[in-house]
């Protein structure tokens, strides 16, 4: 008994230990607390969705899924050869330049009016606190932060491994101009040494004029946060990107809900929409679109050009690695008024003000 109490001490005091890493953040608290507790989507302690959204679907418990992802083998989940992709030199790259640069899963950089704009950077090779445990494919991870130039304008999402990685953001400290995510994110920030005056944080529903050419709102989500055994004690955002000539939608993680057709019908018609499709399962539908949720959600926001995002970097859910991409683009070919897809390889350029830019079905060339 004593052994086995020494045991269970000792595996507490180190995991104790292992959660005042760094990398975990801070919880919000003080003045930032009391500002989430008056925010209309804070509520018992937490934030919520617009409508109600288990984590897991109706019939499915932790434990099954748990067990699922562990033990089963699922074909393909992982590519067997070399994610292809394209080196374009960003620090060359002509300011004026209207484009975007995807870097796998959903980190990607926008040029616009003459500013950049970085969101949701994971360039350290793992989307997880342990080290070595969720690691990016092959080929997937050819940028390092050295590769970036001056970032004017740092868009997060959410607070999820997968897309605030804390070795990428003390990397870019020193590059980055300006903060910007949703409520109790940016107690992250500070836990990690910016500086308060330039993080912006904001609730859904908020407009910020980031000057005189791009404007953005922060609009709803269905997803949920956490870096710890707490969840939800941040917020999870959308955005829109205004410009005098130019509008897109920065959708984060979402499962699909009202949102989409609300933010479009405010909005829209977009010019490009930006939607997650990958690491999904019909066991968590509330919170990861489903291929043809996407294909909903790009009708609802009104999209003239959609860019499925959340896949080909990291297996975070049981499908093969190229579903996502293969299923969206089955799904879309079907459709009556198709939307044109933007699939590019990872770190091709796209010509945002070029609706006629083709891009191949890379994936169906991969193993």
């Amino acid at each position: 008994m004593i052994i086995t109490l020494g045991i269970i001490a000792f595996l507490a005091a180190a995991l104790y230990l292992f959660l005042q890493h760094p990398r975990f953040g801070k919880a919000p608290a003080g003045e930032r607390l009391l500002l989430m507790q008056k925010s209309p989507q804070y509520k018992n302690g937490r934030f919520e969705n617009q409508n109600f959204t288990p984590e897991l679907t109706e019939g499915y418990g932790y434990f099954e899924v748990l067990s699922e992802f562990i033990f089963k083998k699922t074909e393909r989940k992982k590519p067997t050869s070399t994610i292809p992709s394209v080196k374009t030199n960003l620090h060359e790259l002509p300011v004026e330049e209207t484009v975007l640069v995807w870097f796998g899963h959903s980190s990607y950089f926008i040029q616009i009016v003459g500013k950049r704009i970085l969101v949701d950077p994971v360039f350290s090779g793992n989307a997880s606190p342990v080290a070595g445990t969720t690691k990016s494919f092959n080929g997937a991870d050819i940028y390092t932060v050295e590769d970036l130039p001056q970032i004017d304008y740092l868009l997060l999402t959410h607070d999820h491994y997968d897309h605030l990685d804390y070795k990428t953001i003390l990397q870019l400290k020193p590059k980055t101009k300006q903060i910007i995510c949703p409520l109790g994110v940016g107690s992250h920030f500070e836990h990690w040494g910016f500086n308060t005056n330039s993080i912006i944080e904001k609730d859904w529903f908020e407009k910020i004029e980031l000057d005189d050419q791009i404007t953005l709102f922060t609009t709803p989500a269905r997803h949920f946060s956490g870096r710890g055994f707490k969840r939800c004690n941040t917020l999870w955002t959308s955005y829109v990107l205004q410009t005098p000539d130019y509008q897109m939608y920065l959708g984060g993680d979402s499962g699909y809900d009202t949102h989409f057709a609300d933010i479009g019908n405010q909005f829209g018609p977009f010019d490009m929409a930006i939607i997650d499709n990958g690491q999904y399962d019909i066991k968590w539908k509330y919170i990861h679109n489903l291929p043809e949720d996407v294909i909903q959600a790009a009708k609802d926001l009104k999209a003239k050009r959609l860019l499925p995002v959340h896949s080909s970097k990291f297996a975070l859910a049981n499908h093969s690695w190229d579903e996502p991409l293969k299923r969206v683009a089955e799904l879309n070919k079907k459709e009556k008024n198709p939307i044109p897809l933007v699939t590019p390889l990872i770190g091709e350029l796209v010509y945002l003000k070029k609706d006629n830019q083709e891009f191949k079905e890379w994936w169906k060339e991969i193993k």
